[in-house]
């Protein structure tokens, strides 16, 4: 899984934020709010996120809609794993990580510690 351009990012964000199917002309709407953009480029960013598997299409009508196929959470745990993945050390590196967290964060981290912990599972890992 490779991290996202900048463009594939903001549609992505629409995806997950709508959380429905959405066509291509939805996205340019809301795009274009905030800059100019082509109908064909915003067709093409999801024609390649489809090709990447992270948007599912099918045809309705003459146009596709489009359907995340990850969570934003999914796909952000696959970005980390994918990171964890290189490290030679991992207790260092995610020592390092948890070092740099708020008071805030290491109480989220501990509670997911803790609910994966008390149900006996092991987390679900994102694909590499």
């Amino acid at each position: 899984m490779r991290q996202l351009g900048q463009l594939e990012a903001s549609v992505m964000q629409r995806l997950w934020d709508w959380d429905r199917p959405v066509v291509v002309r939805e996205v340019l709407e809301d795009l274009q709010q905030g800059r100019e953009i082509a109908y064909t480029t915003v067709m093409t960013v999801l024609d390649n996120l489809h090709s990447k598997g992270l948007v599912r299409r099918e045809k309705q009508g003459r146009a596709y809609v489009y359907v995340a196929t990850l969570t934003r959470e999914e796909y952000t745990a696959g970005l980390l794993d994918q990171v964890l993945s290189q490290s030679t050390d991992l207790g260092a590196t995610l020592l390092h990580f948890v070092g740099h967290m708020s008071n805030d964060e290491l109480a989220v981290l501990r509670s997911a510690l803790d609910s994966v912990e008390s149900t006996g599972d092991d987390p679900p890992r994102a694909s590499r």
